[in-house]
């Protein structure tokens, strides 16, 4: 399949063919069902991440060759117009996945493993990995080509972007066991590691450093790899003073993530309740 896909998305073909779009839903079967995905664990990497920078490409495909459509429930009350080739995802109640009423969406092209719990309205784009156990809770984003663990929360209005390009660019890394706080933002490929904690508010990007107050470390992304947060690190939003210039001499500060400590029992004990709402 990667061969056949790696030449379609070189060589598009004007128009498209049936054989083309067997292609694209084979294509995006192995997506639904997890058997190929946009990025792996990699224990070689760095990050312990890499990308399959072929997947992006099928997915890119699918765009070029779907049209505009109306996908509207009702065209007159709530219309609705996107690719053809990315209608909303099917779901079987035998999936063991929770859709809650009430306007989410998941686009097709996703993988949900068992238990998944999607509260409304949130939204799942083309390409993300959201394993077993996770919820994604109200006003949510999961971005296209994110993947997301086991046993993961994300809370109420946290934005975990989506990298659908450049193709070879490494997408936003939620491991297993991740708490995302509300209000939090993961974004340009950064990788959170298992049991982290994000605390409410809390944005992580390649241009800002995190700086570790248990271990005196600052951890920071550079030209070839993504930020990458710790196993078990307890992240809030804080703040750095500037000390030089005008920002010294207003009293500015500037945002910053901070390690205030490492995942431990009386951790753990808070976010149990998230437990009983699965």
């Amino acid at each position: 399949m990667q061969a056949r896909i790696e030449a379609l998305f070189a060589n598009p073909p004007a128009p498209y063919t049936a054989a083309d779009f067997a292609l694209f839903a084979e294509f995006k079967a192995a997506l639904n069902a997890g058997r190929i995905r946009a990025a792996e664990p990699d224990a070689s990497a760095k990050s312990g991440w890499r990308v399959n920078g072929w997947v992006k490409k099928g997915i890119l495909c699918g765009f070029r060759m779907g049209g505009i459509v109306d996908m509207s429930i009702d065209a007159v009350r709530q219309p609705f117009f996107d690719k053809s080739t990315y209608p909303v995802r099917q779901v079987a109640a035998d999936s063991g996945v929770r859709i809650v009423p009430g306007g989410s969406s998941i686009r097709d092209g996703v993988y949900l493993g068992r238990g998944v719990t999607c509260m409304p309205p949130m939204y799942i784009n083309v390409g993300a990995w959201v394993d077993d156990g996770t919820m994604v809770d109200s006003h949510a984003l999961v971005g296209s080509c994110a993947q997301v663990g086991r046993s993961c929360h994300i809370s109420a209005a946290a934005q975990i972007g989506g990298v659908l390009e450049p193709v070879g660019a490494l997408p936003v890394i939620i491991e297993d066991e991740v708490l995302v706080g509300g209000n939090t933002g993961v974004y340009e490929g950064t990788v959170v590691k298992r049991r982290a904690v994000l605390g409410t508010g809390v944005i992580l990007n390649r241009s800002t450093p995190i700086y570790d107050l248990v271990k005196g470390e600052v951890y920071a992304a550079t030209d070839d790899e993504p930020l990458v947060v710790p196993e078990g690190a307890v992240i809030v939003a804080g703040s750095r003073a500037v000390s030089r210039g005008k920002g010294q001499e207003w009293g500015i500060s500037l945002y910053t993530p901070v390690i205030v400590k490492y995942r431990d029992s009386r951790t753990d004990e808070k976010i149990r309740l998230e437990d009983y709402l699965r």
